[in-house]
């Protein structure tokens, strides 16, 4: 399959199209950005595992019975996958206190919490992806309530499998991001990308961190934590 026109050009993928206008090719780029694009650098090889880590994901939650725009890996750095309508919300499942979290409720970090929590906020980079709860999003348009219920059902679901799987790698899922789309029928699949970049990773024995806190907090050894993040799940990096 062929890339054809780009369509977009995020912070961290490039989105072309293709002869199929069904199909779309996502291509991950090593940039990374934080706080809303105000801190910005390079996490080399980034690209490559990010792409390989969310397919072999979504490949494993797709027989967990979660819908996704995933099709085929084309190369370390491409996946063909079905074209989408982003809905403009990023729901944020939380398993322990961390990141904005714990700084808004003045709370420590590393918190289990009983049971996981759920955030949305409105994906508007002008706007800071400010919070926003369910009925915001029905004011605004932005979902509709079944379709706002059938991402909360496949966010938990994500949640209970990839805590599962994490863990059984010597990881702990602290929280993470998700993005949803719509099919052309307008079928709710699970899109974007599950990686370092948008999932808070901690070891479990050490709670050393092994995502992209390591970029925003300048700890150093980003690149390191990624690969290691990789080589637990899949293996090396070629």
């Amino acid at each position: 399959m062929e890339k054809a026109l780009q369509l977009y050009e995020g912070k961290a993928k490039k989105v072309f199209a293709t002869a199929d206008p069904k199909l779309c090719i996502v291509s991950y780029k090593d940039d990374a950005t934080a706080f809303n694009g105000e801190k910005k650098g390079t996490i080399m090889g980034k690209g490559i595992i990010n792409n390989r880590l969310t397919n072999r994901i979504m490949s494993l939650l797709e027989k967990e019975g979660v819908p996704t725009h995933f099709v085929r890996e084309l190369n370390d750095r491409e996946t063909l996958v079905k074209k989408v309508e982003i809905v403009p919300l990023e729901v944020i499942v939380r398993n322990i206190s961390a990141g904005s979290f714990a700084k808004r409720f003045g709370v420590d970090e590393g918190i289990v919490f009983n049971s996981p929590t759920i955030e949305f906020s409105y994906k508007n980079d002008e706007l800071g992806d400010p919070l926003m709860n369910s009925y915001h999003a029905l004011a605004l348009g932005l979902a509709t309530e079944d379709e706002i219920n059938t991402i909360v059902k496949y966010a938990f679901k994500v949640n209970n499998f990839l805590k599962a799987y994490m863990l059984e790698h010597g990881i702990e899922l602290v929280d993470f991001k998700l993005e949803f789309g719509k099919l052309s029928d307008g079928t709710i699949v699970l899109a974007d990308e599950i990686s370092p970049d948008t999932c808070r990773l901690w070891d479990v024995k050490t709670h050393e961190k092994l995502d992209k806190d390591r970029f925003r907090r300048d700890l150093g050894g980003v690149e390191d934590a990624y690969q290691e993040v990789m080589r637990r799940l899949i293996g090396d990096v070629k």
